[in-house]
């Protein structure tokens, strides 16, 4: 029997309800804990309402050595937490875009995966796309959006921008308002699965069939994604994979070993009916 040592702090500033309808981290704490189980460090996840809570606890983390390292993910500009858990001796690893050089870091390059996108989409004849992205303080959905914008740009196509918070109710209210503003768009790409169902949603609403009016391409791939009717087409990844990751970082950070940029296997299109009227519909 694996004798139990201390945790892996995870902490997420997240709305309980989106987290609990996300797969994406599931997945991934999954995939840390087929690594870091067997060493006896098991994942603690606190969801909390805000920054300044994570703050917080991470001090208490550090003064009663409750956690044997952290990760930090959801990564902003200036971002102070990195800076934090240096300053507390905090050990910890980025999941994200590599802010400094003294933190273990896993990255998975989202610029790469979204120009994949919308370069199919563009490829498929769409002349104005919408993207429906997270939070705009989180580094990795401004990056996928100035990337977005990029790749429209060059290909001298609208790029139409809206924001949601993941959730699936955020999905549809910003694809409606922007149907309804911009009724020549013909193609979405959405920053989660669940905003992508609200894409979907919001199609039916506004009268439009998809994919024959409404191509949507979803981020990550999921088993909603694949059951959705019709089915997302996805940006996919291995998120288990990634989780390994992670774990065998976590695992080298705490015995010591400098930081680092690791990187995670690039993404693909998985295409489905949802962007692709000559598929079958199951």
């Amino acid at each position: 029997m694996t004798h139990l040592r201390p945790p892996i702090g995870l902490a997420l500033v997240r709305d309980t309800e989106i987290l609990g309808a996300e797969p994406y981290f599931h997945d991934l704490i999954a995939g840390i804990e087929e690594v870091t189980l067997p060493h006896g460090h098991p994942v603690l996840l606190r969801v909390l309402a805000s920054r300044t809570d994570e703050d917080r606890l991470y001090r208490s983390w550090t003064d009663t050595r409750a956690v044997a390292a952290v990760l930090l993910v959801d990564i902003q500009e200036d971002d102070p937490r990195p800076g934090l858990s240096v300053e507390l001796g905090l050990p910890a690893v980025v999941v994200g875009p590599p802010v400094t050089e003294n933190l273990m870091t896993v990255w998975t390059d989202d610029d790469a995966a979204m120009r994949l996108a919308a370069e199919y989409l563009i490829g498929q004849g769409h002349r104005e796309i919408l993207h429906v992205g997270g939070p705009t303080h989180i580094r990795h959905s401004s990056s996928r959006r100035d990337t977005f914008a990029q790749t429209c740009a060059e290909a001298e196509v609208v790029a139409r921008l809206a924001t949601g918070d993941y959730s699936r109710a955020s999905g549809e209210a910003a694809t409606v308002a922007a149907l309804r503003e911009h009724p020549d768009i013909t193609a979405a790409v959405y920053d989660s699965d669940l905003m992508a169902l609200g894409g979907l949603d919001a199609a039916a609403t506004v009268g439009r069939d998809v994919p024959e009016s409404l191509a949507v391409i979803a981020w990550d791939d999921s088993t909603q994604a694949q059951l959705s009717t019709p089915p997302l087409s996805a940006i996919a990844r291995d998120t288990r994979a990634v989780g390994r990751l992670i774990g065998r970082a976590v695992l080298d950070v705490i015995a010591g070993e400098p930081g680092a940029v690791r990187h995670a296997a690039d993404a693909a299109l998985r295409v489905r009916r949802s962007s692709d009227r000559d598929r079958p519909v199951t």
